[in-house]
């Protein structure tokens, strides 16, 4: 949420409850939905959270939930999270310079208690993912020095290239470090091998040929993969997003009919903005911001 803009937070009543959270995800699991992951904005600023990881983790069909976190929140209600049903977590670092990392995120953020949220879940069980957002011109710089320290702790990091999400984050191409790019950088020091890309995944993956530890890249701008994408994003607010590039979204908090709906909304998406980014830049206004629906 870059500074400088006026932002409308919605009242908690106006939230999707847990129970409301529940209704929807049984209808999806009636169209093959086996995964679920909680994203942002910051899910952890939920103080029901638990409840709603617990009532998710109960859904028949349901045999994988995450939760995309920024960390800060979190080290304190991770017993409680794993309790409830929490398996894997995907945690952000863009960079190990704490001044860097704030200012890529935009907030006073404690890297040093988000690198103990993260050794600590991983000490407890947990799946354990790190995502960094690589920007030209910014943490270009730290492909290196942020491979090795999570590889040391024999955790999976994906490099992100820098994308067009929303309207406020001041994206540009030139800003972009390609997937080739960080690919080569890490092939400098060390040696891979490929594991490709697993089916409907974002990522592309590889290891390191000297102790097995995976990494990942998620080519959203250079390699895009639109036409494998079957993810779908509920707002809090109770919308469903078809793409993370998408305008508008489609309300279904008070649908009656809601598998109907919901096929109805599937069936006619036409989502390939990546596919498509040159042309509909120039086309498309406003996209939904990616702190509303998250990753």
């Amino acid at each position: 949420m870059p500074p400088g803009h006026k932002y409308n937070f919605l009242p908690k009543k106006e939230l999707l409850s847990p129970a409301e959270i529940e209704r929807i995800v049984k209808v999806f699991v009636n169209f093959g939905v086996k995964k679920v992951r909680l994203t942002g904005g910051e899910p952890t600023l939920r103080e029901d959270l638990e409840e709603i990881v617990e009532r998710i983790s109960n859904v028949e069909g349901i045999k994988d939930i995450a939760l995309t976190t920024n960390g800060y929140f979190l080290k304190e209600r991770l017993k409680a999270l794993k309790e409830a049903g929490l398996k894997r977590i995907t945690f952000s670092v863009h960079s190990l310079n704490p001044e860097m990392n704030e200012k890529i995120v935009n907030r006073k953020v404690d890297l040093f208690r988000v690198l103990e949220a993260i050794d600590e879940a991983k000490a407890m069980g947990f799946k354990v993912k790190v995502n960094a957002v690589i920007i030209r011109g910014v943490n270009e710089g730290e492909i290196l020095s942020l491979a090795e320290y999570f590889k040391r702790r024999k955790i999976t990091l994906r490099f992100i290239e820098f994308m067009d999400v929303g309207t406020l984050n001041g994206w540009d191409y030139d800003k972009v470090v390609s997937a080739d790019e960080i690919l080569n950088t890490i092939k400098s020091r060390y040696k891979i091998l490929e594991l490709g890309r697993e089916e409907k995944d974002t990522a592309l993956r590889f290891k390191y040929a000297d102790d097995g530890v995976e990494f990942g890249i998620i080519a959203s701008v250079t390699k895009p993969f639109c036409r494998g994408c079957n993810r779908i994003r509920l707002s809090a607010d109770g919308k469903i997003y078809t793409c993370l590039f998408s305008s508008e979204g489609h309300d279904i908090r008070h649908e009656q009919n809601l598998e109907e709906r919901i096929k109805e909304i599937w069936s006619k998406r036409e989502d390939r903005y990546s596919e498509l980014r040159k042309l509909l830049r120039e086309e498309r206004g406003k996209k939904v911001e990616m702190f509303k629906i998250g990753g």
